[in-house]
């Protein structure tokens, strides 16, 4: 077999092998939101941030609204990002988690644009960094009356 004849067979090999890989570049998940039917889709290496729902129109069998990453949904450092939905049932967000960092934020639809808070993880702070503590006391619980 002639070396000609070889370079397309290696070729095709090679697109066969990069094609699966790009299949995966996306992830999707649901909102929890039980009465939403919004989808958000992340781009696994980037961590950017979108989502769609559907929609009634008059005169339509209906219509697909999307909605672009807006502010911190963008483009992250690289990194291997994924989606996860809280069970909360009233919950219209996702969190955007770093598989590799263990940092997380919360994505949601904000004015017609998917806006993400700043990444943080629940690591220990460095010696001499002081530890933010959430809203509602040091637990970070709210409305449970009992401590």
């Amino acid at each position: 077999m002639s070396p000609i004849v070889k370079l397309p067979a290696a070729a095709a090999l090679l697109a066969a092998l990069v094609v699966p890989a790009q299949a995966n570049q996306f992830e999707f998940k649901a909102a929890p939101q039980t009465d939403l039917n919004r989808i958000y889709r992340i781009d696994r290496v980037t961590g950017e941030v979108g989502a769609c729902q559907y929609g009634l129109k008059e005169g339509t069998i209906g219509v697909t609204f999307c909605y672009p990453a807006g502010e911190g949904a963008g483009p992250q450092k690289p990194g291997e990002y994924g989606l996860v939905a809280s069970h909360h049932q009233k919950e219209a967000g996702v969190f955007r988690v770093n598989y590799r960092s263990g940092e997380m934020s919360v994505c949601y639809v904000f004015n017609d644009q998917v806006v993400c808070t700043p990444q943080a993880t629940s690591a220990a702070p460095a010696a001499g960094e002081g530890a933010e503590q959430p809203a509602g006391g040091e637990s970070g619980q709210r409305g449970s009356g009992a401590r």
